[in-house]
């Protein structure tokens, strides 16, 4: 249960950044944010803003930002259509519920002929009871009540993401995976001051385990490795590689101490078995950590441009050599991921969410249709070509990417069910 609220709760952290960015950029571009949800599904919650509707949904697993525009389904007005409105002082409309048992103890029952909520702000509607269409204006500031309960507000053509400035537009869709990468930065920047430093990966030795070998032997804090057999160390990871040479015999080790003097001790390494049962040699040290502020701070970006090298090289690999299924992983792998990290603590914990939150940050970045790097690539086609793609060829594309990323997400679901059994 531990691991499902925290598997949870990452995602839900993730996400909600992610959406966060691109909700952030649209408010300042000026383009209309009808709603900001944070889960996925049936309605929980909703507070209206003076613009923005802020939505709690039932499915943890997701969230979005509603901007009125292009991908928004615009057929309110259907005839023959019921709706209920409550009017203003004025007559003119202030609230429209398209709930099929609408409850309004003040609305007025209509049955919809046409309607205009974009630029001339009007409905042509037969009141119940009556044979005679109607034409009600619609205030500027009016609140819809859509089918499921979710109230936003109206919003004019001329604030809709359509509208909006190429360069708007263009940062509006980048800042959701930049949000990634702030997270990450933070996140890895927090675990550096949790820890103390910043783990290097000089063979300095940095504490002595109690009872181990290394502290048998009399090696201290703050020694050198040089050698271990016959193997020069030039990292803490060459310490492992070397023990695996020696096994459980005795091995001599050449450290340097800090006042520069040269020492070959010998000791036995210890085998040990962890919770995977893989057996590993010890000698009980821990690596060494760099303490300074900067260092802490840098730890953030160096973490991050770590992740985002690895992920392109294993991009850059596959194609080369074809693409391998098992390069991905989705939610089922983030659950498993979650679950094996939860037992080491809150700073392993972090860590898996910060590096989750870099993947998350790369993937929406690939030129792919429907992700925000092939909204991307489509602003800047509109760049080059001094004109947008019609909005029928655009939804085409965006369509035709949605699916293809539906059935990967069905594939790597199956393939990383399959890969627990």
């Amino acid at each position: 249960m531990k691991a499902i609220i925290i598997f949870i709760l990452i995602f839900g952290v993730l996400v909600t950044f992610h959406e966060f960015g691109h909700f952030i950029m649209a408010k300042r571009a000026g383009i209309f944010v009808r709603e900001f949800s944070i889960g996925m599904g049936p309605l929980i919650f909703h507070y209206q803003g003076q613009e923005t509707t802020y939505s709690l949904r039932l499915l943890p697993m997701g969230g979005y930002v509603r901007m009125a525009g292009l991908e928004e389904n615009n057929d309110y007005f259907e005839p023959g259509r019921p709706v209920s409105a409550v009017l203003d002082d004025e007559g003119a409309i202030r609230f429209l519920s398209f709930m099929e048992e609408a409850n309004l103890e003040e609305g007025l029952p209509l049955e919809v002929v046409a309607g205009d909520m974009e630029k001339d702000f009007y409905l042509e509607a037969i009141p119940y009871g009556e044979n005679e269409a109607k034409r009600f204006a619609i205030s500027r500031s009016a609140v819809i009540e859509e089918e499921d309960g979710t109230q936003v507000k109206v919003a004019p053509i001329d604030r809709q993401f359509q509208n909006a400035s190429l360069k708007d537009r263009l940062l509006t869709n980048l800042a959701g995976p930049f949000n990634n990468f702030v997270l990450a930065v933070v996140v890895y920047i927090l675990i550096a001051f949790m820890q103390g430093g910043v783990y290097s990966d000089a063979p300095t030795v940095g504490e002595i385990v109690a009872d181990s070998p290394a502290a048998s032997a009399g090696l201290m804090a703050g020694d050198t490795i040089q050698q271990i057999g016959a193997t020069s160390i030039a990292s803490f990871t060459d310490i492992q590689a070397a023990l695996q040479q020696s096994g459980t015999k005795k091995v001599d080790v050449q450290v340097k101490r800090t006042n520069g003097e040269v020492k070959t001790l010998t000791l036995t390494p210890k085998e040990e078995q962890d919770q995977s049962g893989n057996k590993r040699l010890i000698l009980g040290i821990m690596r060494s950590k760099d303490q300074r502020f900067t260092s802490k701070i840098m730890y953030g970006f160096t973490s991050i441009w770590g992740i985002v090298t690895g992920i392109f090289g294993v991009i850059g690999h596959m194609l080369r050599t074809g693409f391998n299924i098992n390069n991905f992983g989705g939610p089922v792998y983030m659950y498993q991921a979650t679950s094996e990290v939860v037992s080491f603590g809150a700073s392993a914990v972090l860590s898996l969410m910060a590096y989750l939150s870099v993947n998350l940050g790369v993937v929406n970045l690939l030129p792919i249709p429907a992700l925000d790097g092939g909204k991307v690539l489509l602003n800047l086609v509109e760049g080059i070509r001094k004109k947008p793609l019609s909005a029928k060829t655009e939804g085409m594309i965006n369509m035709i990417g949605a699916v293809l990323l539906v059935l990967l997400f069905i594939a790597v679901t199956w393939n990383d069910i399959m890969r627990l059994f």
